[in-house]
């Protein structure tokens, strides 16, 4: 799987507790962006996905009950801090600057960007063209990707639009030439638009992904305890064939 990396390399730096917390059946309030495929989307009118089998896993093992809610990305972190909802599931990167008013569980997966294109441009395409103004690249708002595109190509050089799919769709009608994005996202268009959409230039960066909470929940603990459990007995390394190798 070149698009992503397992988690299981972050076991040694995990600490496994004797026994996981037990929540006693507490409903958990998550906050979510679920128009991300593979990582959550919503199927036959349920939220389904890669993060939402992670937390499902987890709360089997500390006895507690994820309640899914659909929100738009913009403003998720503001609305987590100001307890709207316990946690928030949303293929988030860990950053520093999320950090500051939110917490972070230890990373469930790493994940690597790159640039979704069409097929008919992506043989032979290269980050240059983008930088050099040849190739228009978009992304979501708010997201790391959009950092990293604007880090990469300029302002000027990168549309911005509320959510991936918007973005997908304006690749498709030519109206950009490519859509910077996480690797494992990448796959799951890739399979939507067989034949029409491929990722043309991968590894851009490297970035782990976490669940978020409230600074200062008890939570964090928890899940932490919970998700150690499912790393060392290869349940996630099951849920990541599972949802990528494709």
């Amino acid at each position: 799987m070149k698009k992503i990396i397992s988690i299981g390399i972050f076991l040694a730096l995990i600490a496994l507790p004797l026994k996981a917390a037990d929540l006693g059946g507490q409903v958990v309030s998550i906050g979510s962006d679920t128009t991300y495929p593979p990582h959550e989307f919503i199927e036959d009118g349920k939220v389904v996905g890669f993060d939402v089998d992670v937390v499902a896993e987890i709360c089997k093992r500390i006895n507690c009950e994820p309640n899914w809610i659909t929100t738009a990305w913009d403003g998720i972190f503001p609305k987590l801090a100001s307890g709207e909802w316990d946690m928030v599931v949303s293929g988030v990167t860990i950053t520093d600057e999320r950090d500051k008013i939110v917490d972070f569980s230890d990373p469930y997966i790493i994940i690597q960007q790159g640039i979704l294109m069409r097929v008919d441009d992506a043989d032979g395409a290269s980050l240059e063209d983008f930088q050099s103004g040849s190739m228009v690249l978009a992304s979501q708002t708010g997201t790391t990707n959009a950092q990293l595109g604007e880090e990469l190509v300029g302002r000027d050089n990168l549309k911005l639009f509320e959510a991936f799919n918007n973005a997908v769709l304006a690749l498709q009608n030519g109206d950009v030439d490519g859509v910077i994005i996480d690797g494992t996202a990448a796959v799951s268009y890739e399979q939507e638009y067989a034949g029409e959409l491929t990722l043309g230039v991968s590894g851009l960066a490297s970035d782990p992904l976490g669940l978020v909470f409230q600074e200062g929940s008890a939570l964090v603990d928890d899940f932490n305890e919970g998700l150690a459990e499912i790393i060392a007995d290869g349940t996630v390394d099951k849920l990541i064939m599972k949802w990528f190798d494709s």
